[in-house]
C-alpha cells in the first residue's frame, strides 16, 4: 500500500510541476462565493523541484522489489 501511495504522490508532483511550467500565475477563487480571490504565483524553482522529486521517486519505485519476491537465494552446499 505504501508503494502505491508514493507512486501516486510522485505522479501528482510531476503533473503539478508540469502545469506550473506552463502558467505564470493562477487566481484562486473561494468555494462559497464569499471572500476574495487570491492570486498565486509560483517561484521559479518550484516547478523544477516538483518535477525532479517526482521523477526520482518514480525511478526509485521502479527499482523496488516486488512484494513476495526475494533477492536472497541460499547457496547450495
Amino acid at each position: 500500500m505504501w508503494k502505491s501511495l508514493f507512486l501516486a504522490s510522485a505522479i501528482f508532483a510531476c503533473i503539478v510541476g508540469g502545469e506550473l511550467l506552463l502558467i505564470d500565475s493562477a487566481v484562486l477563487l473561494p468555494l462559497h462565493g464569499g471572500g476574495e480571490a487570491k492570486a498565486f504565483q509560483a517561484p521559479d524553482w518550484l516547478p523544477w523541484t516538483l518535477l525532479s522529486v517526482g521523477a526520482a521517486t518514480i525511478l526509485h519505485f521502479c527499482q523496488l522489489p516486488r512484494l513476495g519476491a526475494s533477492s536472497y537465494r541460499p547457496q547450495p552446499r
